[in-house]
């Protein structure tokens, strides 16, 4: 059988990607090699970011109905001092819709995702492995299995989003530079629990460790973590969860459950070497392992499959294939930043045996950016606030000919769009999405900046022009107004038009 792309792993980065080419109309093969969805909670922390990627996709409402934004944190001291914190800013902003974490079972994503993706007309086919892969100078001959039979696969591209021991990692020979740290570990369980309210998430820091229990939205469960030094029992049945409990929070009050899912979770730390070997691409776990500290693992996935999705996407219809090399020229530097950032939470989180405060600026990724890359281009100085390559900003009281929306009402779909602050008449390339900027707006294409909040966030004057891609980034800025460079620019990433 042929397709356009095979991908290897249905989790969050597999589930994103499908999403991607499914609304593009690109065809592709979902193969997972379990038997069906994963139980656990896993990773738990969606960061604002990635709720933005959520909105373009269509999934975000569904995504908050399971979860609790800003969840407050009670974190007790060795001495009994209780602190609360951990919540950051709940209230969205003019340019940032969500602006807190959200705390949600991982499963819940992928439910979410799931459904996205047969509403597209997609699915995921389980209990399908991934068995090898060969490489030719049209694109890659694979073998998958299902109930012990084995199907030849040909595709243009493979993507692996087949996690830490990913398959499509290894057979192409890409390195996973890191380290494994066998003496960072950490229990991580869903259990019920008796004697404890749900209204916040609770820590307790000890001179063994520490041990957390998180009620995760939208289930009767909480998610139970405990640190795991050399020596301590690492037992995942209920007798160790509960004795682990009790000292550390100096508790008898307490009583868990039979744990409904848990795992042994070891510092992993590692950094493909490159995401890209010809036709074959990594995304996601497969690409870079995460500490759980700082919540950003998950996240950064997800996000690598939203820059690749409209790459791969654009050139299967037509563009320019040079395209997809920038995916890993904008997307590892930002999976070595965030390494950094989580492995400093981590240590932080052991020096102080207990998780360290989220919430603040850099873990929530909205200033993740490609500044530098080819694929942005402006005309702005060094110090201006917003450059090509940076999150476009959202916007809200937006007035059209259909009432008062937001811009990211306007840009959702994955699509480029046009920003047009002059207002004028001028002709842009067929296949892209424009709106201009005037006091009264006549017809769907233009809309009016009634409270300034979309000049100001863009920093626009009266000619400005500003290209924003279909993953909501902005690609182009011409304060001059510049026209050729818009087309130039989009043509050089756009699919090819229809004559």
């Amino acid at each position: 059988m042929t397709t356009t792309v095979l991908i290897a792993g249905a989790g969050p980065t597999g589930l994103t990607l499908a999403c991607e080419l499914a609304r593009a109309g690109v065809p592709f093969r979902l193969v997972e090699a379990a038997p069906g969805p994963r139980p656990g909670s896993r990773g738990k922390g969606v960061q604002p970011r990635t709720l933005e990627v959520f909105d373009d996709l269509g999934i975000v409402e569904r995504v908050l109905a399971h979860g609790r934004m800003a969840m407050p944190i009670r974190s007790t001291a060795p001495d009994g001092q209780v602190t609360l914190g951990g919540a950051g800013p709940a209230e969205p902003r003019p340019d940032v819709p969500y602006a807190a974490s959200l705390i949600t079972p991982e499963w819940r994503v992928e439910e979410a995702l799931r459904l996205r993706l047969a509403e597209l007309g997609g699915a995921v086919e389980f209990g399908t492995a991934l068995e090898s892969f060969e490489q030719s100078a049209e694109g890659v001959s694979a073998v998958v299995v299902k109930d012990g039979e084995a199907e030849p696969v040909t595709a243009r591209w493979l993507v692996g989003c087949d996690g830490g021991h990913s398959v499509v990692r290894k057979g192409a020979g890409i390195a996973f530079e890191g380290e494994t740290r066998d003496e960072l570990r950490m229990i991580v369980a869903d259990v019920e629990v008796d004697g404890l309210d749900r209204t916040a998430w609770h820590m307790w820091r000890h001179e063994d460790g520490m041990v957390t229990l998180c009620p995760l939205p939208s289930t009767g469960v909480f998610q139970f973590q405990a640190s795991v030094a050399p020596g301590q029992d690492a037992g995942l049945g209920l007798a160790n969860l509960q004795a682990l409990l009790d000292r550390r929070s100096g508790r008898t009050d307490i009583r868990l459950r039979e744990p409904e899912w848990s795992s042994l979770w070891r510092a992993n730390v590692r950094l493909a070497e490159r995401y890209r070997e010809g036709h074959v691409f990594l995304a996601g776990d497969a690409a870079h392992i995460h500490s759980p500290a700082g919540g950003q693992g998950m996240n950064t996935g997800i996000q690598d499959a939203h820059n690749l999705g409209w790459k791969l996407a654009a050139v299967a219809n037509g563009a320019s294939p040079a395209l997809l090399d920038t995916y890993e020229a904008e997307r590892r530097p930002v999976a070595a930043g965030v390494l950094a950032l989580s492995d400093a939470r981590l240590k932080e989180a052991m020096e102080r045996k207990g998780i360290p405060v989220r919430g603040d600026a850099a873990t929530r990724q909205l200033g993740i950016g490609y500044r530098g890359s080819v694929l942005a281009r402006d005309d702005r100085a060094e110090t201006a606030p917003l450059r090509a390559g940076d999150r476009a900003p959202d916007a809200t009281g937006l007035t059209t000919v259909d009432g008062e929306r937001r811009l990211f009402d306007l840009t959702r779909g994955g699509r480029f769009t046009l920003l047009d602050f002059g207002g004028g008449p001028g002709t842009y390339p067929a296949g892209l999405r424009t709106f201009r900027v005037v006091a009264h707006p006549c017809d769907p294409g233009e809309i009016a900046d009634t409270h300034g909040h979309l000049a100001g966030a863009y920093g626009a004057s009266g000619s400005t022009l500003v290209l924003i891609r279909p993953d909501g980034f902005v690609g182009l800025i011409s304060d001059a107004g510049d026209v050729a460079a818009v087309a130039d620019h989009f043509a050089a990433q756009a699919p090819r038009q229809p004559k």
